[in-house]
């Protein structure tokens, strides 16, 4: 077994995934403050191809140098759009059809092993601010929440690895659909 050298990875061009077929997957960022995890999220986001990422509030939009650092380009592949507010953003975002969904501890939440989605409909995936997580008022406007299960003492994933689990775990069962 040897590691994969860079040209054996039959890696697409920035031109020909913007062609290619998305997740049908949007990310919303809801006033997320650190550059490092807006920079994940793109490259996480490239990795599994989504639709799209939403930037609402405070959270940091490209081009930054910060953001740049960990997003390694993605930024250029990945379409993206900034709201004002996380609300404005989920009530267009709904008004497109997707289904809104938060990634959030909270009372009848699903456990993402529970959750199915269907392969013939779009989502938008909310992540929270990293203290404060989805705020109360975007709680209030969304279709579901779904939570991550967790077995240890701490309560909480940092928000790069959250949209790994989720992004990962809806490419699979989207994939068998």
């Amino acid at each position: 077994m040897h590691k994969l050298k860079l040209d054996e990875l039959n890696r697409v061009s920035v031109d020909e995934f913007k062609k290619q077929k998305k997740l049908p997957l949007t990310i919303v960022l809801d006033n997320v403050r650190s550059m490092h995890n807006v920079g994940s999220i793109f490259r996480t986001s490239d990795a599994f191809a989504v639709e799209k990422i939403v930037l609402c509030g405070i959270t940091g939009q490209p081009p930054h140098r910060e953001i740049e650092k960990t997003a390694l380009g993605a930024t250029q592949s990945v379409e993206w759009i900034h709201f004002d507010s996380t609300l404005e953003a989920i009530t267009s975002l709904k008004a497109d059809g997707l289904t809104i969904i938060a990634l959030e501890q909270a009372n009848n939440s699903i456990s993402l092993d529970e959750y199915s989605p269907m392969p013939d409909k779009r989502y938008a995936l909310v992540f929270g601010n990293e203290v404060n997580g989805v705020s109360e008022e975007v709680m209030d406007n969304i279709d579901t929440c779904i939570e991550i299960p967790q077995f240890g003492t701490k309560h909480s994933f940092n928000i790069v690895v959250s949209a790994g689990i989720v992004l990962w775990d809806f490419y699979v069962k989207l994939s068998k659909a």
